[in-house]
């Protein structure tokens, strides 16, 4: 069952939007986004999502609208981009994948939301539980702030 499925079986009336077909159309983005309470972003590769907000300028919008009655919640790299830094995660997420063109830089700094960084799938039935445990070595060793989330666990920021 994919997460889509399971934000349905809540009872929620999920709609799915791409940020590729929203690449230089904020406006428009803010629009669409406007009409929902809630905002799911899915986990994948973190930098590809954080070039993805970028392009689309969801990362502007975003911060915008936390300041309204909104909800945000997401998995893994979904709740990784709001830290101040991107530091560390390329140890669990592939840097070379670049679907937007190798002419696309990768964005080190996170949505700076949280004042620290999160590493999904620590000592998890996950495929990244042990590059998790290497991104955790990177925190402590470059004094970052964080906070580590076994699957199934979550931070609820009211």
């Amino acid at each position: 069952m994919t997460d889509v499925d399971q934000l349905k079986s809540l009872g929620l009336d999920v709609e799915v939007l791409n940020l590729r077909e929203y690449f230089d159309k904020q406006t428009e983005l803010e629009k669409k986004i406007l009409e929902f309470g809630v905002i799911w972003v899915r986990g994948g590769n973190l930098f590809v999502l954080r070039q993805a907000m970028k392009m689309s300028g969801f990362d502007n919008i975003l911060k915008n609208i936390l300041k309204n009655d909104i909800l945000y919640g997401g998995f893994s790299a979904g709740i990784c981009v709001l830290a101040p830094t991107l530091r560390g995660m390329d140890v669990m997420d592939d840097l070379t994948v670049r679907p937007y063109g190798n002419q696309q830089k990768i964005i080190w700094d996170g949505l700076n939301i949280l004042n620290y960084s999160i590493v999904p799938h620590y000592h998890s039935d996950h495929p990244e539980s042990e590059s998790a445990n290497k991104a955790v070595e990177y925190m402590i060793e470059n004094k970052l702030l964080f906070k580590v989330l076994k699957d199934g666990e979550v931070i609820i920021i009211e």
